[in-house]
């Protein structure tokens, strides 16, 4: 028998939103000196470029949302409210701008650790939002633009987990591109970061 994983460049290298309700049930693994650190992923966005009004590149390349339009797999990671960071990973071919950030995860492995980046929480508020993932798996700047297709301090891998549902609704915290339903969620797992959003539907 063979153990998980890393998923592949082949695997990001697809359209955003095919690429994103694919990552639901897979693992982000971050390797720090203190541990090792594992939570399943639940919940996520895409986001893409031109024809998306929602997305960092629905203006254009810049300085800041240069990874969006690299190699697929990488991962693009951007301080955000004066306060947290957000991890996306790479998506679509390079010079094409794509990335899924990941909302939430629920945690597996590590979570003594975990609580040590997050302390005086809830354990169900944990890893609950984008912002929340990143400070317990110690997750920041430093890893921006890293390469998550092969093994190292943080990567993704397949658990083969597929018994659940998945629904689908409107992205948080947006303005606009509301009418897009690329918000990508586990059904009926405590750690989404919402239960209820906009235009809620059943993905699969």
């Amino acid at each position: 028998m063979t153990g998980p994983r890393i998923l592949t460049r082949a695997f990001y290298a697809r359209g955003t939103v095919k690429v994103a309700p694919d990552l639901l049930g897979k693992c982000l693994v971050r390797v720090t000196p203190r541990g090792k650190l594992v939570g399943e992923i639940v919940e996520v966005e895409a986001y893409r470029g031109s024809d998306d009004p929602a997305s960092h590149a629905f203006g254009g390349l810049t300085r800041r949302n240069a990874p969006m339009y690299g190699e697929p797999g990488h991962a693009y990671i951007y301080f955000t409210y004066g306060n947290h960071y957000c991890l996306n990973i790479t998506t679509q071919r390079a010079g094409i701008p794509g990335a899924v950030l990941l909302r939430a995860v629920q945690p597996l492995e590590g979570i003594r650790l975990m609580k040590q980046f997050r302390p005086n929480v809830p354990d169900k508020d944990l890893t609950n939002g984008p912002g929340k993932l990143t400070k317990a798996l110690a997750i920041d700047q430093s890893l921006n633009e890293h390469d998550m297709t092969t093994s190292g301090p943080l990567f993704v891998e397949d658990s083969g987990r597929a018994d659940f549902l998945i629904w689908c609704s409107s992205r948080i915290g947006i303005t606009d591109g509301k009418d897009k339903r690329w918000r990508f969620y586990v059904k009926g797992n405590p750690y989404v970061s919402r239960r209820r959003a906009l235009g809620e539907v059943r993905f699969r």
